[in-house]
């Protein structure tokens, strides 16, 4: 920084000082957490299944899967998600969605950040209808990809997938009907720029998987390698999501 800008970044601190992103108490550093907000927040990794990254209680041992990936096995390589979905992590994507609180792209692109493949080539948000666009002025998906792409070099590009159909919401429909609602939804507009490439789908939030199915199919169709979906939280069985 320069030393004629450091006056200023000092006088800006003192007037609006660094705030956890879970509570909005004062802290030291953007983008941390209060010792309560971070003790309610459960980081995901290993162990995990081996085709959909659910985390398992204790290790089962190299290639394990969980029943589901048994009995239907995803067509996706995986759900990395930094933060199991909870209070806290609620709170974080709801005030980035919806409060304008647009840094918290830098929040959460910090936990993820570690959750990364390292065989990733590209970095593709799940893209938003343009109406939805137009109303929240922002993708926070697109938001969150561009600072991942920042911290670990990998490129992102926001435009390859796109939303050509705008979907009703998915809660409280049943596995068919989230089908329904998203079949058609997405298309790739230039799928030289995903042929051949190891995909990383950038979401902010995972529950019920149709949407990220929906991109999955699309990218795969279009001679992606592999897709990975990676997000801020991920919505588990015993988790709230109302």
């Amino acid at each position: 920084m320069s030393p004629l800008l450091k006056p200023l970044h000092y006088v800006a601190g003192l007037a609006l000082p660094p705030r956890c992103p879970g509570c909005g108490a004062v802290m030291s550093e953007d983008h941390r957490f209060c010792a309560d907000c971070f003790g309610q927040l459960r980081f995901l990794g290993p162990p995990w299944c081996a085709a959909c990254n659910v985390p398992f209680d204790y290790d089962r041992g190299d290639g394990a899967l969980c029943g589901e990936c048994i009995a239907d096995p995803p067509r996706h390589a995986g759900v990395r998600a930094a933060v199991a979905y909870g209070d806290v992590a609620r709170t974080v994507a709801l005030r980035l969605k919806y409060g304008g609180r647009t840094g918290f792209a830098e929040t959460v692109a910090r936990a993820m950040l570690r959750l990364i493949p390292d065989d990733a080539k590209l970095l593709v948000p799940v893209p938003l209808h343009r109406w939805r666009i137009w109303s929240r002025g922002f993708n926070q998906a697109a938001l969150i990809a561009e600072r991942l792409s920042v911290a670990s070099g990998v490129p992102a590009d926001p435009s390859v997938l796109r939303r050509e159909k705008a979907t009703p919401p998915l809660r409280g429909l049943g596995a068919k009907g989230r089908a329904r609602a998203v079949a058609g939804a997405f298309r790739i507009d230039g799928a030289d720029r995903v042929r051949d490439r190891a995909v990383v789908l950038i979401d902010d939030v995972h529950t019920s998987g149709a949407t990220s199915d929906g991109c999955t199919r699309v990218l795969l169709r279009a001679g992606a390698t592999s897709v990975t979906i990676l997000c801020w939280a991920r919505v588990l069985d015993e988790a709230r999501t109302d």
